[in-house]
């Protein structure tokens, strides 16, 4: 199993590049960051890192972990001009990236940017094609595309990606249409939830597959909690209030959790740092977790 730390964007560049560069040198798998503009909340007033700027920093920056957006909003960008930025940011980092993209479903951004918020049809709609559009632009020398809300003539994307085949996640757990894009597109999906969800909606995801010929061993699978490890968990101010899974316990519980997930297929667990604070603290807790839970369930 892969492990993850999610640092919010939600607070300054040094204490979001420290969590990473941490995660870096004691021997995490990957770093994800959200795409938001601001909290969903009335209080907006607070600062909030852009995820693709801060995204190339970590590139250049911090070596070694895949770096990827949990999950960029599709309304926010053309999914052309998306292309282009992830390919170069996966040259910044040497290959390391992961597209993760996903409907968008932040309303007070859109109303507060002009961005048109669509329903969510509409949202899933774009979504679809977007994965489209994204992947033509990365594996064909020159694209073609008519769809309703896309249009390429004969457009050009270089340079290429540095990996030969630039990993696309998809985040949502819709089952009815989220799912069945993420079989059609996704080389890996993404959803919170306790391991009993992700079995659940999993199985899900292989009948959209079976549906249309698709091995969904082909579809690597992560998943979030916040972990509280015997008590540790700080009081902490997110911007998403709403209610978020949590893993609580000793080191042993913790581990009965990671076995669930693993029997649930999930072969990467996220950390977001939302609740283990900053500076040592954090540094002491994400060590804690490293070498105290996840240790025995380590790939490599």
């Amino acid at each position: 199993m892969r492990f993850s730390v999610w640092p919010s964007t939600a607070q300054s560049w040094e204490d979001f590049h420290d969590a990473a560069a941490h995660a870096a040198r004691t021997g995490w798998d990957g770093v994800w960051a959200a795409d938001h503009f601001m909290a969903p909340t009335s209080s907006v007033d607070r600062p909030m890192l852009e995820c693709f700027t801060a995204l190339s920093a970590l590139a250049a920056s911090v070596p070694r972990l895949r770096i990827g957006s949990l999950v960029a909003g599709n309304t926010y960008r053309h999914p052309a001009v998306l292309a282009n930025m992830v390919a170069t940011l996966d040259h910044v980092s040497g290959g390391r990236v992961v597209l993760g993209l996903g409907a968008g479903w932040q309303e007070n951004e859109h109303a507060a940017y002009g961005i048109e918020f669509y329903d969510v049809p509409g949202r899933l709609a774009r979504l679809d094609e977007a994965c489209a559009v994204v992947r033509h632009l990365f594996d064909d020398k020159r694209s073609d595309f008519e769809g309703r809300f896309y249009t390429l003539a004969d457009a050009p994307l270089e340079p290429k990606p540095v990996q030969p085949h630039l990993p696309l996640l998809i985040g949502g757990g819709g089952e009815r249409v989220t799912l069945r894009i993420a079989a059609r597109w996704a080389d890996e999906w993404n959803t919170w939830g306790h391991p009993d969800v992700l079995a659940a909606k999993g199985a899900v995801l292989e009948r959209h597959c079976e549906s249309i010929g698709r091995d969904p061993a082909e579809i690597a699978r992560s998943a979030q909690v916040l972990v509280d490890l015997e008590g540790t968990v700080q009081t902490y101010d997110m911007p998403h209030r709403r209610a978020y899974p949590t893993a609580s316990g000793g080191a042993s519980e913790l581990q009965d959790v990671l076995l669930a997930y693993e029997e649930a297929n999930v072969g990467e667990f996220i950390v977001p740092d939302w609740n283990l604070g900053t500076g040592t603290a954090r540094r002491d807790l994400m060590d804690r977790f490293m070498e105290e839970v996840a240790a025995p369930f380590r790939t490599g």
